[in-house]
């Protein structure tokens, strides 16, 4: 039990950072990383990069150096 604690912990740490870092609601992120640990990764993942294609557009081209 403790170490299921844990591990929810580090994961809402790491989602409210990477939250903060992409302009996403890092608090929403850290209370849903608290409840769901890391089995939340995949929609997190999935909302970064829809988020990202909304403020780049669908049709531009990025080139990262």
């Amino acid at each position: 039990m403790l170490v299921f604690a844990l591990v929810a912990l580090l994961s809402s740490l790491f989602y409210y950072v990477e939250a903060f870092r992409w302009g996403m609601s890092a608090k929403r992120w850290a209370v849903a990383g608290l409840m769901l640990g890391p089995v939340l990764l995949p929609l997190f993942s999935i909302q970064r990069h829809v988020q990202w294609r909304r403020a780049v557009g669908f049709n531009n081209l990025v080139i990262q150096a």
